[in-house]
């Protein structure tokens, strides 16, 4: 497959609305740029979340999400084999919701433990609710030309590598939803995809791996030598992107999922609010659940 079918193929995959948003997108990180001096006064107000956290705490919570779900597929391993497709398929989506479920519960519970104002402290302030989803929309916009510009990247270098029939892997909840016609299904892939998986992910990934990752660069020798530059939060920012993107199963998702990490861990530093991102999360997922009916 040579360079013009390539792009040619790429362009097919790029529709109007696309263009129309990545252009407001761009014209939005634009003037964050003008206005923030390229990044460097963006988080210049962004003060460390006070805690107490052993440092090991996030791994483990990360570890008791995963042995939850493992123990969870295991115990309805035989229910699902007798059932028909569709049916265990719902089983499957219940048992990550109810998992993800439980381990949310665990970070609130430690979260007030450990965090100076316990949950205010936390980012998990109710009072800021309607700014944060104002400022969700506004920071995912921003953001949506370079998710975009991941996936297409991914996508041009798929083709080149692995030729004209390479496609980057759905997930698997959204080949399910164009798979599956039943209303119960669908609804409870979509209720862990907007609701479970962005309350979870956020607390873990943004509440807790980078505020662990911050404090621990503040205290490191390079965070002493930075002193109070932006740097630190930046690149708390960027490891706990990294993180989160690898922690997913399809790396064909890796790019896309950084570049939405960094929007996230961002609006998380610069607002204080655990809400924003959650939105952030939120919101993308269901355009991903919205265009997964649709197809």
């Amino acid at each position: 497959m040579n360079i013009s079918e390539t792009l040619e193929r790429l362009a097919e995959a790029i529709s109007i609305p696309d263009v129309v948003i990545c252009t407001v997108g761009t014209v939005l990180f634009a003037v964050w740029l003008v206005k923030s001096s390229f990044g460097r006064d963006a988080l210049a107000d962004s003060v460390p979340r006070r805690n107490n956290m052993p440092a090991h705490l996030p791994f483990v919570l990360l570890f008791i999400w995963f042995v939850l779900i493992g123990t969870g597929a295991l115990l309805t391993t035989g229910l699902v084999d007798s059932l028909e497709e569709w049916q265990g398929a719902f089983v499957d989506n219940a048992v990550v919701c109810a998992s993800g479920a439980a381990a949310t519960v665990v970070i609130i519970f430690l979260a007030r433990a450990h965090f100076a104002r316990r949950l205010k402290g936390f980012g998990l302030n109710v009072k800021t609710i309607h700014k944060d989803i104002f400022g969700a929309v506004i920071n995912l916009l921003a953001a949506w030309p370079f998710v975009t510009g991941a996936i297409a990247l991914t996508f041009l270098l798929g083709l080149l590598t692995k030729g004209p029939e390479f496609e980057i892997e759905r997930h698997e909840s959204l080949t399910q939803i164009g798979a599956y016609e039943q209303t119960p299904l669908r609804i409870l892939i979509a209720v862990v995809a907007v609701v479970v998986a962005p309350l979870l992910e956020e607390m873990l990934f943004r509440g807790l791996f980078q505020t662990t990752i911050r404090s621990l660069l503040a205290e490191s020798r390079l965070g002493k030598r930075l002193g109070n530059s932006w740097a630190v939060p930046w690149l708390s920012i960027l490891i706990a992107s990294g993180l989160f993107a690898t922690v997913h199963a399809y790396a064909g998702h890796w790019p896309a999922l950084f570049v939405l990490g960094i929007c996230m861990g961002y609006a998380y530093e610069k607002s204080g609010s655990l809400f924003r991102p959650i939105f952030i999360h939120a919101l993308f997922n269901t355009t991903s659940v919205i265009a997964a009916f649709y197809q």
